[in-house]
């Protein structure tokens, strides 16, 4: 004999639960460029006083009509002028007090591009590149993406062409060993490259 199920409706669960639904999500975009040697990133001044003068990632909140992906396209769009370039979903950070609005979680992206064929067509924000390797603190807990997403990369570009993305069309075998010493930070003996 089967006891007769109790079923709940959407509308009481979330009633029950109302904290639950009050959770934001977020996109971050690490957008990763190639230029002089020089591993870098795009930032941008965080506009959120209690982060004065840091720099930040490029991100935003989803839209309650959006999916992911949208979102992070949008967010390359809208403070970028980008929307021709390589995106990669690495991975979510929701530390519980990661943001001082309150609970986001974010789902982090990262991008590869070459900065000399894909020229920036905004600049609000101090938008700007900056060498991967001198950054050293960064608002919300973008450091810790940021550190995620290189560790991605550099396991990318030991499985996959992903740095292709990071060059011009046409270069030089020096060139592409610059650029995997520059991701890996170590130098490669050119006779085995």
């Amino acid at each position: 004999m089967s006891k007769d199920l109790q079923l709940k409706t959407a509308a009481s669960e979330k009633m029950h639960r109302l904290d639950y639904f009050n959770i934001a999500i977020s996109v971050d975009c690490v957008i990763f460029g190639y230029e002089g040697k020089d591993l870098k990133v795009l930032l941008i001044i965080s506009d959120f006083k209690e982060f004065q003068n840091l720099n930040s990632l490029l991100g935003d909140l989803i839209k309650p009509d959006e999916d992911l992906e949208a979102a992070s396209y949008r967010v390359l769009k809208d403070r970028t002028g980008l929307d021709d370039v390589y995106l990669e979903q690495v991975q979510a950070f929701g530390g519980l007090n990661r943001h001082p609005s309150g609970r986001v979680i974010t789902i982090a992206y990262f991008s590869l591009i070459d900065i000399k064929s894909h020229k920036l067509k905004l600049s609000h924000n101090e938008l700007h590149w900056h060498s991967v390797k001198e950054i050293k603190k960064l608002a919300f807990d973008h450091k810790l993406i940021l550190d995620s997403c290189l560790s991605r990369l550099k396991q990318q570009v030991m499985e996959t062409p992903v740095v292709f993305n990071l060059l011009p069309e046409k270069f030089s075998l020096r060139e592409l060993q610059e650029l995997y010493q520059a991701i890996l930070g170590v130098e490669l003996d050119r006779r085995n490259f």
